[in-house]
C-alpha cells in the first residue's frame, strides 16, 4: 500500500517523501493535496487489511506467535467486562481512556488474529459506551488524546464489522469529543507545543482520529496533520542529540510509544512520516532503553519514574526499522515473563500494556546469535544528562553505575542531581524510589507541580534530596533552578569515569562540588566528592538508599546482606567519621509513601576550617575481589577536576 500511495504522489506531481527534511515544511496545501490522494479504505490506520490479514495467514516468528495467543487470551477475558464508565480519579478520566484504549486495540487485533465476530461485537459494545460519555475530559487533555486513539483504532480496523449506526456513533464521538474540541476551544490546546510527552501523546491521539475520518472532514483532518508536523517537533527536542529522553525511562516508553504511533500512523496513510523520524537523536532513541537498564532488570530511573521494566512494543519497530536487533536486548526474556499474565481477569480489567499489541505489527525472529553493539560508557548530552559505566553486557553479575546532572526544575524532575543507582550480582544496591503518588498529593490540595524553591513538591520525601543518593548539605535542600554539567568523561582504559560539577546546584551552601564516579577493572565503584567553600562545622551527609541489610556500622566498612549475596561498602576518607542508618522506610510526613525494607546507609562529615572537604568511598561486590590500589585509585583524579 505505502508504495502505491507514494507513486500517486509523485505522479500527481507532488514532492516525494525522500524530498523531506526535517524539520518539516510542509504547508497546508501541500497536506490537503496529498491526503485527497490517500486511499479511502478501511482498516488504513498503522496496518492495511492485506497486513492485519496476513497475521492471520502467515507463520508468524515464535515469540509473536506466542504474544498473538496471549493476546487472543487477553480479548476473550474482556468478552465478560463490562464497558468502561466515565468514572474520574480527582482531575484525570486517564485510566478509564487507557483502559478504553487497550481494549479496542486487543480486541480489534483478535478479531484480525481469528475472524471470531465476538471481538468485534464486544469492540462495538466498549466503543458506543464511551462515544455516549459527555465528554472525554478535555481539561487533562491526555485523556482525550489515549480516548481518540483507541476509538479511532477500534473503528478503522473494525469499520467493515460494525453496525451502521453504531460506525455512525463511533465516527460522531471521535470527531465531536476529540478531534474538533481544541480548534473549537483554543482553551484546549494549550498541549499543542509542549515539550515533553504530552504534545507526542495528544499530537498522536488527534492526527489518528483525524485520518480514520478524513473522507468526513477532510479539512479538519488536514490542518490536524499540519499543527503534528509543525508542533510535535518541540517535543522531539527531548530526544537530542543521542537519543536520551529527559523525564527518564518510564516516560521515554510513554512519550516515544505515542511518537512512534504517530510516525506510523502518517506513513501508513501517507507513504511517509515528513521527516519526523529525522529529528536529532530519534533514529537512535531505542539503544537509550538496553544502556539505561541495568543487569539487575530495572532501570536508572530518575525523575518521576518506577524501577521496573515490562514489554516495550515500540523496540520492535525500532529495531526492524534501522536494522539493530541488539536494542532488543533481554525483550525476549521480558516479553516471556510477561505472557503468562494475559487472559487473567485481572489483564483484562486493567489498563497495562495497552500498546503490546502493536508488537505483531513489527516484530521479526530473534538471531540465532546477538551481536551486541552497545558501548559499555556513555553519556546522553543534552539538558537532562546521564552517564552509564558498565563492566560487561554478558556477565549477570556485571557492575552497572549510573550517575545524573542536569536540573531538578526539569520535567517531572527530582533533586537528584548526583545521585546514583548501582548494580551487581544481578541485584539493585544502591536504589531510587521513583514518583510519589500524583492523586494522592493532588487529592490533599497540595501543588505537585510547581517547582519554586518553596512549593509542596520538595516536602515530598521521594522528590528531594534527602531521600536520594547524592548530598544533603546542613540539612539544606539542592537550589531548584541550578544546573548541573557533566565536566569529564572518559570511556577509555582502566579507569572509566564520570565527573559532575554539582556547584550551581549547592550554591550558597558551598562554593564548588564535583562529585565523580568511576568503574574499576575490578567490577568496584568509587565514588568521590570534593567540595570546598563550606562554612566550617556545617555538616554534609553522604548516603545512599538501599534494601541491603547492614551487617554492623562499627568498621570503616559495611558489609550490605541481600539473600545470599553481598556487597561491602567501605569509607576510605574521612577517616574520623561513623557509618549511619538514616530513616527512609518511614518516611517524615503523613503524605509520604512508606519504603517498607529500606534504609539509607551513610555517614556525616564536618567542614574543617579550610573549608575544604573531600569523601571516598568504594563498592565491592561479594562476588569480587577487593582493588588492591585502593590507595592510589582515591588520589587519582580526572584533570578537568
Amino acid at each position: 500500500m505505502h508504495l502505491g500511495i507514494i507513486a500517486m504522489i509523485v505522479a500527481a506531481g507532488s514532492l516525494a517523501a525522500a524530498e523531506f527534511t526535517y524539520p518539516p515544511a510542509v504547508d497546508l496545501a501541500t497536506i490537503q493535496a496529498r491526503l485527497a490522494q490517500t486511499t479511502a479504505e478501511h482498516p488504513r490506520l498503522l496496518a492495511s487489511g492485506a497486513e492485519l490479514a496476513a497475521l492471520r495467514t502467515t507463520a508468524l516468528p515464535p515469540q509473536a506467535a506466542e504474544l498473538a495467543a496471549g493476546v487472543i487470551r487477553d480479548a476473550k477475558a474482556m468478552l465478560a467486562v463490562a464497558p468502561i464508565t466515565r468514572k474520574q480519579e480527582g482531575r484525570r478520566l486517564l485510566g478509564q481512556s487507557r483502559r478504553c484504549l487497550k481494549r479496542c486495540l486487543t480486541l480489534a487485533m483478535a478479531y484480525h488474529l481469528t475472524g471470531d465476530d465476538a471481538y468485534a461485537k464486544r469492540g462495538q459494545e466498549e466503543m458506543l459506551a464511551v462515544a455516549g460519555f459527555s465528554d472525554w475530559n478535555p481539561s487533562h487533555y491526555l485523556d482525550v488524546a489515549e480516548m481518540t486513539l483507541g476509538m479511532a483504532i477500534g473503528y478503522d480496523w473494525l469499520y467493515h464489522q460494525l453496525d451502521p449506526a453504531a460506525r455512525a456513533a463511533i465516527r460522531d464521538a471521535i470527531l465531536a469529543k476529540g478531534v474538533r474540541v481544541p480548534w473549537e476551544n483554543p482553551k484546549y490546546a494549550g498541549w499543542s507545543k509542549a515539550g515533553n510527552n504530552w504534545g507526542q501523546v495528544c499530537h498522536a491521539g488527534m492526527v489518528a482520529g483525524a485520518l480514520v475520518t478524513r473522507e468526513d472532514d477532510p479539512e479538519l483532518a488536514a490542518k490536524t496533520v499540519e499543527r503534528a508536523l509543525r508542533d510535535v517537533t518541540v517535543s522531539l527536542r527531548a530526544f537530542a542529540p543521542k537519543g536520551s529522553y529527559p523525564e527518564g525511562p518510564g516516560y521515554w516508553n510513554y512519550g516515544t510509544s505515542f511518537n512512534v504511533v504517530l510516525v506510523a500512523s502518517l506513513e501508513s496513510v501517507f507513504g511517509t512520516s515528513f521527516g519526523l523520524d529525522l529529528a536529532p537523536g530519534f533514529a537512535t532513541t531505542a539503544e537509550y532503553v538496553p544502556l539505561v537498564y541495568g543487569p539487575s532488570g530495572q532501570s536508572f530511573n530518575y525523575a518521576d519514574g518506577g524501577a521496573g521494566r515490562g514489554p516495550q512494543e515500540v523496540l520492535h519497530w525500532f529495531a526492524k526499522r534501522y536494522d539493530r536487533p541488539d536494542w532488543l536486548l533481554h525483550e525476549d526474556e521480558i516479553l516471556a515473563a510477561y505472557l503468562p499474565r494475559m487472559g487473567s481477569a485481572r489483564s483484562a480489567e486493567s489498563d497495562g500494556e495497552r500498546l503490546l499489541p502493536l508488537a505483531l505489527l513489527w516484530m521479526q525472529a530473534s538471531p540465532a546469535q546477538m551481536d551486541i553493539r552497545l558501548p559499555l560508557n556513555w553519556q546522553s548530552e543534552g539538558h537532562v544528562p546521564i552517564t552509564l559505566h558498565r563492566s560487561s553486557w554478558t556477565d549477570p553479575n556485571a557492575s552497572f553505575v549510573g550517575i545524573k546532572a542536569g536540573s531538578p526544575s526539569a520535567s517531572h524532575g527530582h533533586m537528584d542531581i548526583g545521585s546514583f543507582v548501582f548494580d551487581a550480582d544481578g541485584l539493585r544496591w544502591a536504589i531510587d524510589l521513583g514518583a510519589e503518588s500524583y492523586h494522592g498529593i493532588e487529592s490533599r490540595g497540595m501543588n505537585l507541580w510547581s517547582s519554586a524553591q518553596d512549593s509542596d513538591r520538595w516536602k515530598i520525601f521521594r522528590l528531594n534530596n534527602t531521600s536520594h543518593n547524592t548530598l544533603v548539605i546542613d540539612g539544606a535542600l539542592q537550589y531548584v533552578k541550578g544546573q548541573a554539567k557533566i565536566v569529564g568523561f572518559s570511556d577509555q582504559g582502566d579507569f572509566p569515569h564520570t565527573v559532575v560539577d554539582m556547584s550551581d546546584v549547592y550554591r550558597n551552601q558551598v562554593k564548588t562540588a564535583f562529585r565523580g564516579v568511576a568503574m574499576l577493572a575490578s567490577g568496584e565503584v568509587l565514588i568521590q566528592d570534593h567540595l570546598t567553600g563550606g562554612k566550617p562545622g556545617t555538616k554534609v551527609r553522604w548516603g545512599f538508599l538501599t534494601k541491603g541489610k547492614p551487617e554492623s556500622l562499627a568498621a570503616p566498612a559495611v558489609t550490605l546482606l541481600s539473600g545470599k549475596k553481598s556487597l561491602r561498602v567501605t569509607r576510605l576518607t574521612p577517616e574520623e567519621t561513623v557509618w549511619q542508618a538514616f530513616e527512609s522506610a518511614r518516611p517524615p510526613q503523613e503524605w509520604d509513601t512508606p519504603n517498607p525494607n529500606s534504609c539509607i546507609l551513610g555517614f556525616e562529615a564536618v567542614f574543617p576550617e579550610s573549608g575544604e572537604l573531600k569523601l571516598a568511598v568504594l563498592l565491592t561486590p561479594g562476588s569480587r575481589s577487593a582493588e588492591s590500589l585502593v590507595e592510589t585509585l582515591v588520589l587519582r583524579q580526572p584533570e578537568n577536576w
